[in-house]
């Protein structure tokens, strides 16, 4: 057997694996033609089997042509669930005298495809996350049935988990806006509970505890071969998440100035802005009833994930036009409420404008962004000239660096938490937080009593 690429198969599109799967049993079994079955799936696109040509392109051609095409026949319309026939052409083509199938599959309408035999079970249904394959869960299964018959707003009709939830930072949030919400009303206007009165997915985002991680891995070199830190922003009220997310690039986007030329040129290892929007972008249009986004550093470049793919409706021209399309249409309206983002759609012109449009990797179910670094900055990262800027003020004393780099970690970390962390006393921790907010590095959101130190440089 030949695979162009590996088998790829999205959530909703993942037809062309289970036609696969089961030809290979019957061609193997009865007609002993795997090995000359070459296979292409293109991930998130239609895919091709072409039977009678072996893996070298040796064309051996197939025998019993009408015999193969009847089981093709059956395999398509009483072994594959939904009925895919619409979805499926054969062909017959010759090629050095002798006859070969070639099979045309579309990526399919349907958000899900099984086979009969194990129905939409574990067994029988596979997700893609990042580069990996995973069996779904039943409750995965069961969403992306669902979602069949339902608008794509699914996260304000999916049940939360939990049905103990608390809005506290949330409501500070709104309060910093001046945003004057009733108690009683508060989690009706933002749609917080589904139709049966249960807290639902957004509610779950937006709570103060959760079980929704968050992670930032960041890797020693180009590829995944070796962790050098892994940090979760997560299981909190997502715009804490957004917050600690970008207060640590702020820390990572080392700066190198040249001070031989005036004004004083400054090179950062990439541009914030552009970084930001795709934090953003992943966040607000993310399926959330798949996994959370997914951010990786390497030596080289930055990666965020989301994934869902395209809005439905939605193309790659409308995407990078900047036309917005959101899937989760209330938690983008709360990100504008706080100001995070807008509707006038300028985030993804604006990394195009400044990388082009090659930095973005779009398939049936995942958005990839990959931000590159400045290499005039790695390479003075690598021969270690350069004293390294990593978001704070060379003006900052020990303590103030170490305070800031504990904030940016948890901003809701304490002043005795911190002094023990430090090594200092709680009134010097005090003071640094004073000295701080002179030098406009930090700000308190909420009450002394109630709320949290932000990093705002």
């Amino acid at each position: 057997m030949c695979f162009f690429v590996p088998i790829l198969y999205p959530v909703g599109f993942w037809l062309q694996y289970h036609l696969y799967r089961t030809l290979h049993c019957f061609l193997q079994k009865e007609h002993n033609l795997f090995s000359g079955c070459q296979v292409s799936l293109p991930y998130g696109a239609g895919g091709t089997i072409l039977i009678g040509v072996k893996d070298n392109g040796i064309v051996i051609g197939v025998d019993k042509i009408d015999e193969v095409l009847r089981k093709i026949s059956d395999i398509i319309t009483s072994q594959i669930e939904p009925n895919p026939q619409d979805e499926i052409r054969s062909e017959l083509k010759f090629d050095e005298g002798k006859t070969l199938i070639v099979i045309h599959i579309n990526k399919g309408r349907n958000h899900i495809y099984c086979q009969k035999k194990y129905g939409f079970s574990s067994a029988g249904c596979t997700i893609r996350i990042g580069t990996t394959c995973k069996e779904m869960t039943l409750e995965q299964i069961k969403i992306r049935y669902e979602k069949k018959f339902i608008d794509n707003e699914y996260m304000l009709k999916k049940k939360a988990n939990s049905s103990n939830l608390s809005f506290r930072e949330l409501k500070i949030y709104y309060s910093e806006k001046n945003y004057h919400l009733e108690n009683k009303s508060f989690e009706t206007n933002l749609n917080l509970r589904n139709e049966a009165g249960e807290y639902n997915l957004l509610a779950e985002l937006l709570s103060d505890k959760n079980n929704i991680p968050f992670i930032f891995v960041k890797f020693q070199g180009e590829n995944k071969a070796s962790i050098s830190e892994r940090s979760d922003y997560g299981y909190g009220c997502i715009l804490t998440t957004y917050v600690k997310i970008k207060n640590r690039l702020q820390a990572e986007n080392i700066c190198i100035s040249d001070t031989t030329v005036r004004p004083r040129k400054d090179t950062y290892l990439f541009d914030f802005d552009c970084a930001n929007e795709a934090i953003l972008n992943a966040l607000v249009h993310n399926d959330w009833t798949i996994t959370e986004p997914q951010i990786s550093m390497f030596h080289n470049r930055l990666e965020i994930l989301s994934h869902g793919g395209l809005p439905s409706g939605m193309t790659k021209e409308q995407f990078f036009d900047g036309i917005s399309k959101p899937r989760n249409a209330t938690l983008m309206r709360i990100f504008l409420n706080m100001g995070l983002t807008e509707h006038t759609g300028h985030g993804i012109p604006t990394i195009v404008e400044k990388y082009g449009k090659a930095v973005f990797e779009i398939e049936s179910n995942y958005i990839r962004c990959t931000i590159p670094f400045e290499k005039e900055v790695i390479d003075q990262i690598d021969n270690k000239n350069v004293g390294l800027n990593v978001g704070l003020d060379v003006a900052l004393n020990k303590t103030e660096k170490k305070v800031v780099e504990l904030l940016i970690e948890n901003p809701s970390v304490t002043s005795t938490e911190l002094a023990g962390k430090v090594g200092v006393t709680k009134r010097t921790i005090e003071r640094t937080f004073k000295s701080l907010q002179e030098k406009k590095m930090i700000e308190r959101i909420g009450s002394k009593r109630d709320g949290n130190w932000i990093v705002i440089r």
